[in-house]
């Protein structure tokens, strides 16, 4: 039985640090975890890819918790058949639980529903904020670097949008949406 282990995070500004160490400190040989920074929300990624080519039967496959396997439900189903059929065990470390035996699989299987579920409420409780936001006036995006009243002036004391644009070294289509704005 050869150990191998899985870490991804969703953004490639995110740590992989914590889940290798875990990793490591549970045995799996560092040659031997894949890790991908990119979103769970599909099987298409490149560590992945190529744990699934590494692995064979008898071999254990440790991660550290249910959510970096995947975060859909039918995805994360398939993946684990998938390592099932060829004989790999998978093991979540934070969750205590495993693919080796039926109950185990029945834990997985509902528990990957429930971090979907969660994923799903997350993305609706966020919407629901930023609706509120912008109920009560609060913009989003990036600050405006243009002096828009400096704009306004110069163009109401009879500057032309391409005189503006080049004193102010902005772009002409600039101008005109600051002007049309006003």
């Amino acid at each position: 039985m050869r150990l191998f282990g899985y870490a991804r995070v969703s953004t490639s500004q995110q740590s992989l640090d914590a889940q290798i160490k875990a990793l490591k400190i549970e045995g799996v040989r560092a040659n031997r975890i894949f890790s991908d920074k990119v979103t769970g929300s599909h099987t298409n990624r490149d560590g992945l890819q190529l744990l699934r080519l590494k692995v064979e039967e008898g071999d254990v496959m440790l991660v550290k918790k249910l959510d970096r396997l995947g975060r859909d439900t039918a995805d994360m189903i398939q993946l684990i058949k998938s390592f099932d059929e060829i004989g790999v065990a998978v093991r979540f470390l934070d969750d205590g639980i495993s693919t080796e035996g039926t109950m185990g699989k029945m834990v997985v299987t509902i528990l990957s529903a429930v971090a979907q579920a969660e994923r799903q409420r997350i993305l609706e409780r966020t919407n629901e904020g930023r609706i509120e936001a912008k109920i009560k006036g609060i913009k989003f995006g990036r600050k405006p670097s243009v002096d828009r009243h400096q704009v306004s002036s110069l163009y109401k004391s009879g500057v032309g949008a391409t005189d503006i644009a080049k004193r102010m070294k902005i772009a002409r289509s600039t101008v005109y949406k600051i002007l049309g704005e006003i």
